[in-house]
């Protein structure tokens, strides 16, 4: 058995962790250690919620308040931290722990799962996450902590801010206030709204620009042409997004930039998100399909794909090279974004049209949104997940499942590398 995993391709061993620990998560879920005296569960909604926290998405179908108790919460937030640093880097931070050596199939599968383009200082990069989040989060846990001590008991109030601020970096909407309320009570408060929106956007950026960031000490000039574009475009996202939420919603400034930040992956809501117009539904949407960047915990078809799209279209339009911050892009970017955003495109209309045959109430703008949430790992709904039949939720499951692979890994799960033995002529075909 060993050998044979031995001799799966990385992708493939990435999908395996990723199943292994949701059926994992999904079972001790179910113990009755889990679940608070009272409370029901089936399996379908353990599953359902071990693979949203795996997934780092944050659709519930149970409210985890609610629903759970200390320890199930607990093996939630372990789920969602697994989930956000990816079962791979937790794997080689344990093989580091223990002092052995890493092989080359193992810095291989961690060069893939990050985004790495080379295997070189691997090890270093693996300590530096769990540094990284480890300070991230401690500090969003204070800073929370400060907010809920004035609602809770101080064991409860420190317990909900470790959670929260777990969640929040890892960009998986979940929370522990019960009522399926999430954040709404909090939508004026300053300090958790802000704390909230920098750990969304630390996580979401990914680790590679943290550590440059860290090392260039905040310098952008010095910065590599990646961390200049995901900076960048995840500004101008947010600023885009904050304004035009602002024009649709009767919300505030801060709630409408605490959305556009939260729409990108992480799935918290400061407003209840089913009294949103079908033009603030689209605008998240939106959001939501674009996601995070490379190497982040975040989902979507990240902004770098984003970009590099934008920059095809632009040098088709004008006939120059593609280039950004005085760099020149590798021609073969504009070919990946594009078949990266194609496949995106085909998982969620098709998606869409599965929950639309399966469940026919529920309206077109609604099936979309939560698709598209699944997808892009979000975890914003306008209040349906909790009513989906089982199929649904095994729809949903299987989106979500795509959105953290990466719909590119998922396609290439099926390549084998059969070497091609027949070359044709080229033909002509006319475009546009």
């Amino acid at each position: 058995m060993v050998e044979k995993i031995k001799k799966l391709s990385p992708a493939r061993i990435i999908a395996l962790g990723f199943i292994s620990v949701i059926l994992m998560g999904s079972f001790i879920l179910m113990l009755p250690a889990s679940i608070k005296e009272g409370v029901s569960l089936k399996y379908i909604d353990a599953l359902y919620t071990s693979t949203s926290a795996v997934c780092v998405t944050g659709l519930i179908s149970v409210d985890a308040g609610d629903t759970f108790t200390f320890f199930g919460q607990f093996v939630l937030a372990l789920l969602i931290q697994i989930g956000g640093l990816g079962v791979t880097s937790i794997g080689a931070g344990i093989i580091i722990a223990l002092g052995r050596k890493m092989n080359i199939k193992g810095r291989t599968i961690i060069r893939e799962a990050m985004n790495l383009n080379t295997g070189k200082g691997i090890v270093v990069f693996v300590r530096s996450i769990f540094i990284t989040t480890l300070i991230i989060e401690c500090i969003g846990a204070i800073l929370s902590f400060t907010v809920f001590i004035r609602d809770y008991p101080f064991g409860q109030a420190l317990w909900i801010s470790i959670f929260h601020s777990v969640a929040a970096f890892n960009n998986s909407g979940f929370d522990i206030l019960g009522g399926f309320r999430n954040l709404i009570p909090y939508q004026e408060n300053v300090v958790l709204n802000i704390t909230t929106c920098m750990l969304i956007f630390l996580g979401g950026i990914g680790f590679l620009v943290i550590r440059e960031l860290w090392m260039k000490k905040l310098n952008f000039k010095k910065l590599s042409m990646h961390s200049k574009v995901v900076l960048s475009l995840s500004v101008v996202l947010i600023l885009a997004g904050t304004v035009l939420l602002k024009i649709t919603e009767n919300i505030s400034w801060m709630g409408a930039m605490f959305h556009s930040v939260s729409a990108r992956t992480a799935g918290f809501s400061t407003y209840p998100i089913g009294e949103f117009t079908r033009a603030g539904l689209l605008v998240l949407t939106v959001l939501m399909f674009i996601g995070a960047s490379p190497g982040s915990t975040g989902g979507g078809i990240k902004t770098s794909t984003f970009f590099m799209l934008l920059q095809g279209i632009k040098s088709a339009a004008t006939n120059k090279s593609e280039k950004a911050f005085h760099y020149s892009i590798p021609n073969e970017a504009f070919k990946k974004a594009a078949v990266i955003t194609l496949l995106a495109l085909g998982v969620v209309m098709f998606g869409t049209y599965l929950l639309e045959v399966m469940e026919p109430h529920i309206s077109l703008s609604d099936a979309l949104f939560e698709i598209t949430s699944a997808f892009g790992t979000v975890g914003l709904s306008t209040g349906i997940t909790p009513d989906l039949s089982v199929q649904s939720k095994l729809l949903s499951i299987f989106i979500m499942y795509i959105g953290r692979l990466g719909p590119l890994t998922v396609a290439s799960l099926w390549y084998f590398g059969k070497q091609e033995r027949i070359n044709y002529p080229v033909g002509n075909l006319s475009i546009g």
